[in-house]
């Protein structure tokens, strides 16, 4: 118990230095005097107070062992960060300079308790982000991408409206197969957006063949990048092309750079992960009728915040599984209970949580119906209650009109609704 409470107020702590953090941009002066002010990217500006991430830090945090965690950073060497960022077993460039170690200062010092949290999901997302990359042959070291554009949290949502752990735009993940309602959003689904943004690297692979160029074009879109170049007379090196990027672009390879070194040398910098103890596993169930995630809370005795940090996609909390299936992910522990008791599930408080009519009368000046009488033919399954929230009556008017004393209906007759 007292190392659960010791992670929660360093979560806290960290929480609130998020919170106080001002700075959105970083300046490099060179030797020859020139400013160069570059913008921060948005995964490194982000607050951690979604209801995702507060409800992970006060149920699975806790402070891990494998590092001494102090506040302390300490001097490093230009050398040996040139040593380690050429250890790390990389495709991709990684090349160091003033920008890129003004990068890992910030890593090391002002988001130091925001990188130990981001350490605590790796045993959560990075399987899945590993796996995606190696059956796509796509360097495994863009599995640190989503550090710099969501801090790891799959509901981050940027200033320009791009969604998820990838920051998909809504364009492009409709592109890539990522629906988007008013209920359900795919790019906050981790292994939906995952697969999209796998496809979308490798296919900017494609143009440019050049993984430096590839991340800058993740951030700010091909045909930026396809400017820039033309302005730096045909050159494709990222660095050439620096001074025509815009200024979130020019600081996105150096901050990936930072992240791949904070992510493999955390320990040399004092930085603890967070041990994050997700449920022992998890399964899914095609849901295939609409269904609120409270209802399936209420009926299995499960935390509603637990529900929505396991299935980030639901908007609202609404499965509209009469639209398509949809799985719905839950503790392995929790599955059998959706099973046992899916008829109660589906109708616990439809009054409460299935509101949405599907017909509605209307009534003349003198409140007299103008509709003829509305007939429902019963199906296997069906419920009095059930019934009645799918047409937006209650259930007194239903045994009212058709003579029912208690809640006993048989399949194939028909009932009147109204």
């Amino acid at each position: 118990m007292k190392k659960f409470v010791i992670g929660l107020m360093t979560f806290l702590s960290a929480t609130a230095l998020y919170a106080q953090q001002t700075e959105k941009s970083i300046t490099i002066q060179s030797a020859e005097g020139k400013v160069d002010v570059i913008d921060l990217p948005e995964g490194m500006l982000s607050e951690t107070d979604s209801l995702y991430l507060d409800w992970v830090s006060k149920h699975y945090i806790n402070m891990s062992e494998n590092c001494t965690m102090t506040s302390e950073n300490p001097v490093v060497s230009d050398s040996i960060y040139m040593s380690r960022l050429q250890r790390i077993p990389a495709i991709i460039e990684m090349p160091y300079n003033d920008i890129v170690r003004k990068f890992i200062d910030m890593y090391a010092t002002s988001l130091r308790q925001k990188v130990a949290f981001m350490l605590s999901a790796n045993n959560l997302y990075m399987p899945i982000f590993e796996e995606a990359l190696d059956l796509y042959d796509l360097p495994l070291e863009l599995k640190y991408l989503p550090v710099i554009e969501s801090a790891l949290n799959p509901t981050a949502t940027s200033s320009q409206g791009a969604v998820g752990l990838w920051q998909f735009m809504l364009r492009t993940g409709k592109v890539y197969g990522l629906k988007t309602t008013s209920l359900v959003d795919e790019r906050r689904d981790p292994i939906k957006s995952t697969w999209a943004a796998v496809r979308y690297l490798k296919d900017l692979y494609e143009i440019y063949h050049d993984w430096n160029l590839v991340l800058a074009a993740y951030n700010c879109g091909p045909g930026t990048i396809n400017k820039a170049i033309r302005r730096a007379g045909g050159a494709t090196d990222f660095w050439t092309i620096y001074n025509y990027l815009p200024k979130e672009t020019r600081g996105y390879v150096p901050a990936f750079i930072a992240a791949n070194y904070i992510m493999t040398y955390y320990c040399e910098h004092n930085i603890s992960p967070m041990d994050m103890n997700m449920p022992e596993g998890t399964d899914t169930i095609h849901i295939s009728r609409n269904l609120n995630l409270n209802q399936v809370a209420g009926v299995c005795n499960i935390n509603i915040d637990q529900l929505r940090a396991l299935n980030p996609e639901f908007k609202k909390d609404i499965i509209p599984g009469n639209e398509e299936p949809y799985a719905l992910r839950l503790p392995n522990n929790m599955i059998s209970c959706f099973i046992e008791h899916e008829d109660s599930i589906y109708n616990y408080k439809p009054e409460v949580y299935q509101t949405r009519r599907s017909t509605v009368e209307v009534k003349d000046p003198a409140g007299a119906s103008t509709g003829k009488a509305v007939y429902y033919r019963i199906k296997n399954g069906d419920t009095l209650g059930g019934i009645a929230a799918k047409y937006g009556v209650s259930v007194n008017q239903l045994r009212r009109l058709n003579g029912i004393k208690g809640s006993s209906i048989r399949a194939g007759k028909s009932i009147r609704i109204r």
